[in-house]
């Protein structure tokens, strides 16, 4: 049984009608197909089974009175939350989500705050083989399958934490961070290589890995021969 104090039943309460909305956007939008998603089934293919399982936690943070540096610090710690939920397993591996939701960030800073925050930690929660999502309205990062349809829009700004799985690479190579991308390869092939050395993803990283490390060896020539000339 679960005990309560006043204090959290109120918050609680100033809290359910976003968890609710954030609740049925998932079941109406991410476990449903979509006329523009470019490819059969869900559109997000793990969801389904992850409420099956009831492996989805949802947390509500009041960033109002936040600075940006205390909401980066307070996402930061919910990678050792996350990686410490039992128990852990293949399938797990594929459904443990955790929703960060951010009610209090207006529409006009989800790109100062949502996107600032997931593009300044996503290379610590890939280190960890994690991947940090996030979710707004104003999110226009296109499908894999339709560059005219934007999965990653949703009702409310949130950050998602679940585990990286292998066909996670085409959202590591869009950097234009070349020392950046490096380090989201080479974490991707830390996690990958050793159980996946055949696959398409695990060959192609290690290319894309390759050719990444070639343009910064030939820049840093470039930028000498511009010194000595």
């Amino acid at each position: 049984m679960q005990l309560y104090t006043p204090v959290e039943i109120e918050r609680f309460q100033q809290d359910l009608p976003y968890l609710i909305e954030i609740q049925q956007w998932i079941k109406n939008f991410l476990t449903k197909p979509h006329p523009n998603l470019g490819r059969s089934g869900p559109v997000c293919p793990y969801v389904p089974h992850a409420l099956k399982t009831n492996s989805i936690q949802l947390g509500v943070i009041r960033a109002q009175n936040l600075q940006l540096q205390e909401i980066e610090e307070l996402v930061l710690s919910y990678k050792d939350i996350f990686l410490k939920i039992e128990p852990r397993n293949k399938e797990t591996e594929l459904t443990n989500t955790i929703l960060l939701i951010f009610p209090d960030i207006k529409l006009n800073d989800t790109s100062r705050l949502i996107d600032s925050v997931q593009q300044k930690l996503k290379e610590f929660f890939v280190d960890a083989g994690l991947m940090l999502g996030e979710f707004h309205k104003r999110n226009y990062s296109p499908g894999l399958h339709n560059s005219n349809f934007y999965p990653l829009q949703s009702p409310i700004p949130i950050l998602a934490i679940r585990f990286m799985v292998e066909s996670d690479l085409p959202f590591l190579v869009t950097t234009n961070n070349l020392e950046l991308r490096v380090k989201y390869l080479t974490s991707y092939l830390r996690h990958f290589e050793k159980e996946n050395q055949d696959s398409e993803n695990v060959k192609n990283a290690r290319h894309t890995l390759k050719l990444t490390q070639e343009q910064i060896q030939n820049k840093k020539l470039l930028n000498l021969c511009g010194d000595r000339y």
